[in-house]
């Protein structure tokens, strides 16, 4: 994203955003700090550190901007709800999608709250990093971060005294990446954001847990799932002698060629993604209200025409989806194609606004350092959906193959 041109609207814009944040930070020496602090994590600085941010600020030292995020008084998970509810008034609509997902902080030493050697996505391998666990939204209008919780793997939430160290409340237990995602989900419907869905990865979609947690917050979701997920089949009489399971990948072997419908994914970088997808009916919700449903969504990659002569075999994608009635098979499409926004949020905030740029150690400097760029990013992204100046302003076919469940023809 590029900082917009009108420099005069936009600084007022980001004082407008400021405006709504200005209670949370209990004297003027931090308040006046955290918006020169964001300021420099929206500036075009090759680094965004401590001693970056304090001489864009016109500080000599990085002493304010470590105070800032080490010892002052501010309500940081505040600034995270203002956030939000920024974002909703902007970019809010109410076929709205949460994405969850987890982006990894490569450290050095021992000392970083929640460091240990662990699988980084961002790294493809495992690395000594902190984990984040965070969660998009995102409309027809703009996506952004909207929340964030800090993994804390059990090899330190088993040894207190290292969680002293490193200002970890002693209150704070071991939790799940599932269980950080359903609290982050819950705020946000809690705080009645505008939302029909939400969209994960096989991380969380393969967790019973997760799904049925979801039903019962009467949230829709289409979330992806490896190709040996168990799908349970409903007691119907043409499938009386099947068990009560089979593999999402052996169910899709049995779809018809005429259940594949070519449809797009969303734009991209290169123009619309087109894929071929396939929807089967699965046997209702057991937590959700009557009426909704549950279906296996496949999609297919489009091969070239080379791909097909050399024999290659296209790549499929599984997703477990629930939705209220009257979702149709676009919805889940969508859905599915949105998932990748939160890829993109992360690639836009670390470019951009620093989220990974941080020379902190402690628990709550993590989240205070992250909720700042959180800020950041939606400042960025509420001005890419809308103009500076009106921001400020506004402050006959062959017989098929028999199949276990009903495909979408």
């Amino acid at each position: 994203m590029e900082l917009p041109e009108d420099l005069e609207a936009w600084a007022g814009g980001l004082d407008g955003l400021f405006g709504l944040v200005a209670g949370r930070f209990f004297r003027a020496e931090p308040r006046r700090r955290a918006r020169a602090y964001v300021r420099g994590l929206l500036a075009p600085l090759a680094g965004k550190n401590g001693w970056t941010l304090a001489e864009v600020a016109g500080e000599a030292t990085p002493d304010g901007m470590q105070r800032l995020l080490n010892a002052a008084s501010w309500d940081v998970d505040g600034v995270r709800d203002d956030v939000r509810d920024y974002v909703v008034e902007h970019l809010g609509e109410p076929g709205g999608v949460l994405i969850v997902d987890e982006t990894g902080f490569l450290k050095k030493g021992t000392k970083s709250a929640g460091v240990q050697r662990q699988y980084s996505g961002t790294a493809g391998r495992v690395e000594n990093c902190q984990l984040g666990v965070f969660l998009a939204y995102a409309t027809g209008k703009g996506r952004t971060l909207i929340d964030r919780e800090l993994y804390l793997p059990k090899s330190w939430t088993g040894d207190r005294e290292r969680c002293r160290e490193a200002a970890v409340p002693d209150e704070v237990e071991f939790a799940t990446k599932t269980v950080l995602a359903k609290q982050m989900i819950g705020r946000a419907l809690d705080a009645g954001v505008p939302a029909s869905f939400v969209a994960a990865d096989e991380a969380y979609g393969q967790d019973y847990k997760f799904r049925s947690w979801c039903e019962q917050r009467r949230i829709g979701y289409v979330v992806a799932v490896p190709r040996n997920q168990s799908i349970p089949l409903s007691v119907d009489a043409d499938i009386s002698q099947i068990s009560g399971s089979r593999r999402a990948d052996d169910l899709v072997a049995r779809a018809p060629e005429r259940a594949w419908k070519r449809r797009s994914a969303g734009p991209g970088v290169k123009g619309e993604r087109f894929y071929d997808w396939a929807v089967a009916s699965l046997y209702p919700p057991e937590n959700a209200p009557a009426g909704w449903g549950r279906w296996l969504l496949v999609r297919r990659q489009i091969l070239g025409a080379d791909q097909l002569q050399a024999g290659a075999e296209p790549e499929l994608a599984y997703y477990l989806c629930a939705g209220p009635p009257g979702t149709t098979d676009e919805d889940l499409i969508r859905v599915a194609g949105t998932r990748w926004a939160i890829e993109e949020c992360f690639q836009t905030a670390k470019n951009e606004v620093g989220l990974d740029q941080y020379q902190v150690r402690r628990y709550d400097a993590w989240y205070r350092h992250i909720t700042l760029a959180l800020l950041a990013h939606a400042y960025l992204s509420v001005t890419a959906a809308i103009a500076p100046k009106d921001l400020v302003a506004a402050s006959s076919r062959s017989p098929s193959p028999r199949s276990d469940v009903s495909w979408h023809l």
